[in-house]
């Protein structure tokens, strides 16, 4: 009989689950790619040692107080949002995940955005699929914008912005940041300048969005934000969607105040069928899988079972994101 019982809300790679079958034993959600029922997870919380879930599992306040024996939160992802850590910490709950791995993926993903919106490439598509494609090749036929030689204007240089500036280096972009923390060690380094958020915004011709979400950066880019950009310009986000105001995006759009946008993510996920973002031919939306490489999410899998595990064991895990639960925990 193993000492440990752990549930998991989503089906992973067989390399994570076998890490935690070595040591607990392992109850996962059967479902489809849905996330779990709450009130299945409410019931399942009461009596497991670890969980291992996903950003769309809420573990609020309501969810800790029925995990008696809970141990540690093994999140499936950079993001923590999704749990409320203060509480999680007051129970001496360890709260982990997975950083570090996905950057350069989401990086990768980042810069494929920029380049299909600024070239149209899913508009084209589309026209070609839908047989509207009838005469040869025009001279003035999906005219897009080019990328090299641009100005690309990042607003949070962490790792995932700190990977996309080297790949815009690579089409000769001029690059300039805002962050709330200057790295003058990195600016030299990579031959960016830092710049105050106003004037990123100003001079960039294409803006993207790698801050975390916070009470101080929800709707970080809304009306005042949208209409300092260049009417040419484009904004791509693949951080959380709140950091964006949609609705005010809508309008921007619409009224052709900038040129375009790509967004991995949104306020509500899954977006509404009838959101009328979707309406408009000059954004590109994508399903939140900015890390949706097979080895990535194989090895973010790895990682969570490895926090988890860790942590069961009586350790300090690697990737934890609340260490003042230590003293709490018993």
């Amino acid at each position: 009989m193993k000492k440990y019982r752990v549930f998991v809300t989503r089906q992973l790679f067989d390399e994570a689950i076998d890490i935690i079958n070595k040591e607990a034993e392992v109850e996962v959600f059967e479902g489809t790619d849905n996330p779990i029922p709450r009130d299945l997870l409410l019931t399942k919380i009461k009596d497991i040692d670890g969980l291992l879930c996903l950003l769309t599992d809420i573990i609020d306040s309501e969810m800790i107080e029925k995990a008696k024996r809970l141990k540690v939160i093994s999140n499936y992802a950079v993001g923590f949002n999704n749990i409320d850590v203060n509480e999680a910490t007051k129970r001496g709950i360890y709260v982990t995940n997975t950083p570090g791995i996905l950057t350069e993926t989401t990086a990768d993903f980042t810069f494929a955005l920029l380049l299909a919106v600024s070239r149209r490439i899913a508009e084209s598509d589309r026209y070609v699929r839908m047989g509207n494609w009838k005469y040869a090749w025009g001279p003035r036929m999906f005219l897009g914008s080019d990328v090299h030689g641009k100005t690309l204007g990042i607003i949070g240089l962490g790792r995932i912005g700190k990977a996309l500036v080297k790949r815009a280096k690579g089409f000769d972009m001029k690059v300039i940041y805002y962050d709330i923390v200057r790295d003058e060690s990195f600016e030299k380094s990579y031959g960016v300048s830092f710049q105050n958020l106003k004037t990123l915004l100003e001079e960039a011709d294409f803006v993207s969005v790698n801050v975390p979400l916070t009470e101080n950066t929800y709707h970080l880019i809304g009306e005042e934000e949208i209409s300092l950009m260049k009417k040419t310009a484009f904004l791509i986000n693949t951080s959380r969607g709140a950091v964006i105001d949609e609705k005010k995006l809508y309008n921007a759009l619409k009224n052709k105040l900038i040129a375009g946008a790509a967004l991995d993510v949104f306020d509500k996920e899954p977006i509404d069928p009838d959101n009328p973002l979707l309406e408009l031919d000059n954004i590109i939306v994508t399903p939140h899988i900015a890390s949706a490489s097979v080895e990535t999410r194989k090895n973010m899998a790895i990682i969570a079972a490895k926090n988890l595990v860790e942590s069961l064991k009586g350790e300090e895990p690697a990737n934890l994101v609340n260490p003042e639960a230590k003293k709490f925990r018993h």
